[in-house]
């Protein structure tokens, strides 16, 4: 029979063809940009919030002498710096002999996983907002929910306009409320529409509230989402992203050290509300 000398004849001499690597997958970072900043500071010192607590207009009589009131700031929040940072370390070798553009690729993966670390540390504090939390676990979000938490806001007079950030699966449900999710009523100035039309995390935006979705928020029967005017959470930054190469003689490589320095937490606590709801995976 004749040989047919397939390619398996010479496999062994066969090179891999390798298409470059894939990093990780990580979302859009969306939460500093909704929070209140500071940038003022280096350095671990706390930062503290005070809040007066605010005159009482009482009737008074035609001789009666006004009595005066207490006007001393209580302690309201603490934001509290800590360092955070990784490392890759790369062999003269792996760098020499890698196919791939493994430096360019690890600067490149350490900074998208700082940017997850400021949104998923800024996510964490939904559940420390204080004006309520709308819903409970298992249940199925509704626009009922958004409405709630806005009227919740409003009673604790927090200011317009109002980021409310959602899992994408709790956003797949309020999607398919199509009366509501298709509407467009605004009186937001353009150059704010422009600027959230651009993001392609922002979905929708009903009367005051811009509706953003990120999957930096973990998905699960119970989930957590967040409705808050800009003063209610804080990101204070201490120390930028710092990315550093060092050269290691010894070991024969190469260092790559990403680092920051910052606080994060609720700010003015009041001024947000909690939704919690299920975010499983739709199947229809």
């Amino acid at each position: 029979m004749a040989s047919l000398n397939p390619s398996s004849d010479i496999s062994s001499f066969i090179n891999t063809v390798f298409e470059a690597a894939i990093l990780v997958a990580r979302d859009n970072n969306i939460m500093p940009g909704l929070v209140k900043p500071f940038s003022d500071r280096t350095g671990v010192a706390l930062r503290k919030n005070q809040q007066y607590g605010g005159a009482t207009i009482n009737s008074i009589g035609e001789t009666d002498d006004l009595v005066g009131q207490a006007f001393t700031p209580s302690a309201l929040s603490t934001l509290t710096p800590a360092e955070v940072g990784a490392q890759y370390f790369l062999t003269d070798t792996r760098i020499e002999s890698d196919p791939f553009s493994v430096q360019s690729d690890a600067a490149t993966d350490l900074g998208l996983a700082m940017a997850t670390k400021f949104d998923t540390d800024l996510i964490s504090n939904f559940t420390s907002l204080t004006s309520g939390t709308i819903g409970s676990a298992g249940s199925t979000i509704t626009w009922s929910y958004v409405f709630a938490a806005e009227a919740i806001l409003r009673n604790a007079k927090a200011p317009y306009p109002y980021s409310l950030v959602l899992h994408p699966y709790q956003w797949h449900q309020l999607k398919k409320a199509a009366s509501v999710a298709s509407s467009s009523r605004t009186n937001a100035p353009e150059s704010l529409m422009e600027s959230v039309r651009d993001s392609m995390f922002f979905v929708h935006r009903e009367g005051g509230i811009n509706i953003f979705t990120s999957a930096n928020i973990s998905a699960g029967t119970s989930v957590y989402g967040g409705m808050f005017s800009r003063d209610a959470i804080a990101l204070d930054m201490r120390r930028a992203p710092r990315l550093e190469y060092e050269r290691d003689a010894s070991r024969r490589g190469w260092e790559l050290n990403l680092s920051a320095l910052y606080a994060h937490g609720v700010w003015r606590p009041t001024f947000g509300a909690a939704i919690l709801s299920d975010a499983s995976a739709p199947t229809a």
